[in-house]
């Protein structure tokens, strides 16, 4: 499978990591970590490494070092995750909808 690249939006200290939906054109995603010294942004990569079943150092954050807007990469993932593959379909859908609608 090719590389994988995620515009996330994240919400640090939440009671516990998940995946919560789509914000905007973002996947949302929720982590305990806090915002600070980096522990947010290494917990994001250990949640999405665990999320697409590979190693730690095959995901890298290529944008967003300081926000909540993150851009990672995912590479050589074996797998969609299902929570994720089932929020970009229902996104699909959506947009197919609004398309449909404004022709």
């Amino acid at each position: 499978m090719p590389d994988v690249i995620l515009n996330v939006y994240v919400q640090p200290k939440a009671s516990r990591d998940q995946v919560i939906g789509i914000h905007g054109d973002e996947l949302k995603v929720a982590i305990t970590a806090p915002p600070v010294d980096g522990k947010a942004n290494a917990h994001l990569i250990k949640f999405i490494a665990k999320l697409f079943k590979v190693a730690k150092s095959d995901v890298s954050l290529l944008k967003g070092d300081f926000g909540r807007h993150k851009q990672l990469q995912v590479s050589a993932a074996k797998l969609i995750p299902a929570e994720i593959h089932h929020i970009a379909q229902i996104y699909n859908q959506y947009n197919n909808s609004q398309a449909r609608q404004s022709d």
